[in-house]
């Protein structure tokens, strides 16, 4: 399994935050939220299968 990393989360993070309409000092939660949507999104990759586990 492929961790995001750190420039992936970032991005995701931005994209959060911009469509939640940019508010101010809540930057931890936006990238807590896109690193969970991210490691979510590899758990539902159609490529793995349980014998790539």
């Amino acid at each position: 399994m492929t961790q995001p990393t750190e420039k992936d989360i970032e991005n995701r993070a931005y994209e959060i935050w911009e469509r939640s309409g940019r508010p101010e000092g809540r930057e931890d939660e936006f990238w807590q939220l896109a690193e969970q949507e991210l490691r979510n999104e590899d758990k539902s990759s159609p490529v793995r299968t349980p014998d790539t586990l």
